[in-house]
């Protein structure tokens, strides 16, 4: 049940918020305009309002008869109460209301004044720790010779409960009004200041209000602008006999002007090399390319804003400057979306800002890779005019490019070609990787993968290939010598192996080269599990035969057994899944219908080993013009035959 003490309670919570709304009556050509010029006058933002339509406007009929709206605009109760709490909060470093948890502590506070002939007492609860207002102080500032009477259980209670930021009465005085505080108003030239200065009252002299500083200010003319918070102030702390300001003008702002929010660094020179959580500085990543794709947001356009204006005292108009656009230019391979504003790339490449404009290069032409150039890592392909020398790598999503040599480098080409001019050096350590193929004039001892064709014109020696179309060496020397070659269709060279035979050249065709090399990896790791399925079940045998004897085992060698016994388990489970994965990698080497070929149009040297379809052919002695095939189930040798593929045509879009 509602008891009538909570009713009243609640009627004084409204009416203390009604009594901190401000309201105007605005008429424009529409809502939003008169909004707009509310929130100037009540100094809030527009959604903070709310309306009541006093008159309706209607467009008319081609201009004719048209009507403006007329509104009574208020803010909305629950914003004045948190601005009100603000302020209140503000007086005593209170940053409660920008969300921040701080543990301030705060004394109470308390101010006596006399208002027409009512004692008035205003009471602020101490926070935290803070000291609470003493009854003795508030009653020395009460008792004066012209007070009357006093309530002091009230009092108690508003020590107690504070006074809600209000001044509460609690007695009267013998008021005489000749004795009254004197109060006038100076407003600056330009309308956009108000000052009061106010005389101190004499004894028994009232003390100016709130309402009778505003009532003043409005007696002048004062229409915008009036300060709650500093009347307030005010009224707490009279300051006599010197001007105060208590009304400020709406000063108009102007608009910004449209600018360009990049999202890439257009100053190349803030580029910095890559850091290591431990502080270090890797010169090889100079981070000095900034990739983006097709599609990505290079930038947008920040629009101008309109002007805000602002109103005098007198409520003048204050007229404010709109922003100014600007015409954003842009380079190739960029372009703006349907908005108009947001600015994206329309193909991979570097993004550049070159001359004012953003610029996405598909091509990076460099010098050379080296410390100056850092790791190159580009969306798109490479022109590399010189050499790439050891310890550094190229990364591209398209063509590499390389005029010169290779050192022990990675290069990689995710879906192009990777053509060396020169030759490569890998060291053993260096690797050549093509989403399509390799060319090159010679490599040396390096790791190299190919989805198409690796064609060399000089030699290939003692490296690790995998060709999943054809390896291919011609020229005056065309020599193979030395590594392990995987194709799956053909290699062909001019010369295979070495004269003395002391390099172990393995050639191997017809078949996947990847599934191939995963068959033999999990052949290998069955062999591993097998022979530590072996020393298991005989350490097992052994801890049974024990437990069988002594009827039980120590903690330890039980725990050990449930071990092996559990690991066992593993190993079959493991050794199912493994043979599963190798039937079904022998089933798709066997249905490859790629015959393989392998075409010396020179010679074979001794110590060469040929596999065509899984079939060796070691060659004991030397061989000439001859090719290695596979029929019926074994590798035979024949009359040579020039490449399938043909040399002539070259990479893909190079003459």
């Amino acid at each position: 049940m509602v008891s009538l003490e909570k009713i009243r309670e609640e009627m004084k919570s409204r009416l203390s918020i009604d009594k901190d709304l401000h309201t105007v009556e605005v008429r424009a050509e529409s809502i939003d305009e008169a909004l707009a010029d509310a929130s100037i006058q009540l100094e809030t933002k527009v959604p903070n309002l709310e309306y009541e339509v006093l008159e309706r406007g209607s467009n008319g009929f081609l201009s004719i008869g048209k009507k403006s709206w007329l509104l009574r605009i208020y803010q909305n109760p629950e914003t004045v109460a948190l601005k009100k709490k603000a302020y209140s909060d503000e007086l005593f470093g209170d940053s409660s209301f920008e969300g921040e948890n701080v543990n301030v502590d705060r004394d109470g506070l308390f101010y006596v004044r006399h208002f027409g002939s009512s004692i008035r007492l205003k009471v602020l609860l101490p926070v935290g720790n803070g000291r609470p207002v003493e009854l003795s102080e508030v009653l020395d500032a009460v008792k004066r010779p012209d007070t009357e009477n006093f309530d002091q259980k009230a009092i108690e209670k508003y020590i107690k409960n504070g006074t809600d930021n209000g001044y509460v009465t609690v007695g009267t005085y013998k008021h005489i009004s000749s004795a009254d505080a004197l109060i006038s108003v100076d407003i600056t030239k330009d309308e956009l200041h108000a000052y009061i200065t106010v005389d101190a009252p004499a004894m028994s002299g009232a003390e100016v209000t709130a309402d009778l500083i505003e009532k003043s200010l409005k007696a002048q003319g004062v229409r915008c602008g009036i300060d709650d918070a500093k009347i307030s102030e005010f009224v707490d702390n009279p300051v006599y006999s010197t001007p105060f300001e208590v009304a400020t003008a709406v000063m108009p702002e102007d608009g910004k002007d449209a600018y360009v929010q990049y999202n890439f660094e257009i100053d190349q020179d803030k580029l910095k090399a890559q850091e290591s959580e431990s502080g270090n500085v890797d010169f090889k990543e100079l981070n000095k390319i900034q990739n983006v794709v097709k599609g990505q947001v290079l930038a947008t356009k920040m629009p101008a804003t309109k002007g805000k204006g602002g109103k005098t005292l007198f409520g003048h108009y204050l007229e404010a400057k709109n922003g100014k656009d600007i015409v954003v230019q842009l380079g190739q391979n960029c372009e703006f979306e349907k908005d108009g504003v947001t600015i994206v790339a329309s193909v991979d490449g570097q993004v550049l800002f070159i001359n004012n404009k953003i610029t996405v290069e598909p091509l990076l032409t460099l010098d050379a890779v080296n410390i100056k150039s850092g790791n190159v890592k580009f969306v798109g392909s490479v022109i590399i005019k010189g050499a790439v020398e050891d310890g550094f790598d190229v990364k591209a999503t398209g063509t590499v490019d390389i005029g010169g040599t290779v050192g022990k480098c990675n290069i990689e080409s995710e879906a192009g070609d990777v053509i060396i001019h020169q030759g490569a050096f890998g060291k053993n350590e260096g690797s050549l990787k093509a989403g399509r193929s390799l060319y090159c004039k010679f490599v040396q001892e390096m790791k190299i993968e190919v989805e198409q064709n690796v064609i060399a014109t000089d030699s290939l020696m003692n490296c690790d290939i995998t060709a999943m179309k054809n390896i291919v060496v011609y020229g005056k020397k065309a020599q193979i010598t030395g590594g392990n070659l995987f194709a799956t269709e053909e290699i062909c060279a001019r010369t295979l192996g070495s004269p003395g035979g002391g390099t172990t050249t393995i050639l191997t065709v017809g078949v996947d080269p990847r599934a191939k090399k995963k068959l033999d990896e999990l052949l290998e790791q069955q062999q591993e599990l097998v022979k530590e399925l072996e020393n298991l079940d005989l350490d097992i045998s052994t801890l049974e035969n024990m437990k069988k004897i002594r009827k039980s085992l120590p903690g330890d060698k039980e725990e050990t057994l449930k071990k092996f016994l559990s690991r066992k388990g593993q190993i079959i489970d493991e050794n199912k899944e493994m043979s599963s994965e190798i039937e079904s990698l022998q089933s798709h080497l066997r249905d490859l219908k790629a015959v393989g070929k392998v075409k010396v149009e020179g010679t074979v040297y001794p110590g060469t080993k040929i596999y065509v379809r899984d079939v060796l052919d070691e060659v004991h002695n030397e061989v000439n013009g001859c090719t290695f095939y596979y029929e019926n189930a074994f590798a035979k040798r024949g009359k040579y035959e020039p490449p399938s593929l043909d040399t002539s045509k070259g990479p893909e879009g190079y003459n």
